[in-house]
């Protein structure tokens, strides 16, 4: 393995995931500290997971070794995250008025039918 590889090993498999992290928690910290009743933390961290998923399967279709984890990562995606994002939709449709937070995660989770096929389509084309 060249130092290459471990940098861009680094990059996808542990710098990525910790900047999400990071900024959820900075996102949390604002929704807390704005005292809003009912904030969607939980919706935004299954968008926060969702999103981070399909940026790291990308990455590793791009740059990496395709492998039984980012088969994994694309099972998810493919079967059960649409499920997912169309509950966080159908639950923020009602509450999307209700604050900056709201509006922000009806639409990100709005936005992976669209996102979501494109990524699979330049993955499709690269693999």
């Amino acid at each position: 393995m060249t130092k290459v590889d471990i940098v861009i090993a680094f990059v996808i498999h542990i710098l990525i995931p910790a900047i999400g992290t990071y900024f959820f928690l900075r996102l949390r910290k604002k929704m807390i500290k704005e005292n809003l009743s009912n904030p969607p933390i939980i919706d935004l961290f299954l968008i926060f997971i969702t999103y981070g998923g399909l940026l790291l399967v990308l990455l590793t279709a791009l740059f990496w070794k395709w492998s039984g984890m980012a088969s994994l990562g694309i099972f998810y995606l493919i079967l059960f995250a649409p499920v997912v994002m169309a509950y966080i939709v159908e639950r923020q449709r009602r509450h999307k008025t209700r604050s900056k937070f709201s509006k922000l995660t009806y639409n990100l989770a709005h936005l992976y039918f669209a996102i979501a096929p494109a990524i699979f389509f330049i993955i499709y084309i690269i693999e």
